[in-house]
């Protein structure tokens, strides 16, 4: 199949994908990642994402495969959605697979297609600190700024070292105070806040680990 086909056939699958999805002036969270696996640590961000936020609902785009990861190790794409959507245990959270659909492997690519076909919608990129730290190894990460509002996440032992990186630094006058996380929404990117909120140690590569020493046990 080429490209063009690809492209328009992943369009026509994104729109009955998220036809439960953006309505007309709704604020959504888009938290994007491996989910290799899901786990409450997630769910934690993206409840209290929708709190602090204001956010009408919160999408996890499952990637097929993130380019600044290893694939070794990687659960198949339909076993991470399956274990994603048990674990989120929210209707306003919803599991998507939409970089599949649309063929697309970076960030900047997906939000311009999202921007474009949801113009009303609001978006906010939810991610946590330990990811803020690798922004500028992004595809075209500056412009992602432009693109979309971002809120961050403290993680435990993130917080000094995640806010000294590249990003923060390059827009520091376009960060919110804390207390002013629902008027993030209202804001025209560049727009960013950053989180000191519950501290949630759990991490996909401690899950993955465990779960190695448990077979290794059976």
């Amino acid at each position: 199949m080429s490209s063009t086909k690809a492209q328009k056939r992943g369009k026509k699958n994104l729109a009955c994908s998220l036809s439960i999805g953006a309505t007309s002036k709704q604020t959504i969270g888009l938290m994007g990642g491996s989910f290799n696996p899901a786990h409450s640590g997630h769910r934690l961000i993206s409840e209290l994402a929708i709190k602090r936020l204001g956010l009408n609902k919160v999408w996890w785009l499952v990637s097929p495969q993130n380019p600044l990861k290893s694939s070794a190790g990687m659960a198949s794409i339909k076993e991470r959605v399956q274990n994603a959507v048990k674990i989120s245990r929210n209707p306003r959270i919803k599991v998507m697979t939409v970089e599949s659909s649309l063929n697309t492997q970076y960030t900047v690519d997906l939000l311009k297609i999202l921007s474009k076909r949801f113009s009303s919608a609001r978006f906010i990129w939810i991610m946590g600190a330990d990811n803020l730290l690798q922004f500028s190894e992004w595809k075209n990460w500056e412009e992602i700024t432009s693109l979309v509002r971002i809120a961050i996440f403290d993680r435990p032992n993130f917080s000094l070292k995640s806010l000294a990186a590249d990003m923060p630094r390059r827009f520091s006058g376009n960060r919110l105070r804390e207390r002013e996380g629902l008027l993030l929404k209202y804001k025209k990117p560049p727009a960013w806040i950053f989180f000191h909120s519950n501290l949630n140690h759990i991490s996909a590569t401690k899950i993955r680990s465990q779960i190695k020493i448990n077979c290794i046990g059976d």
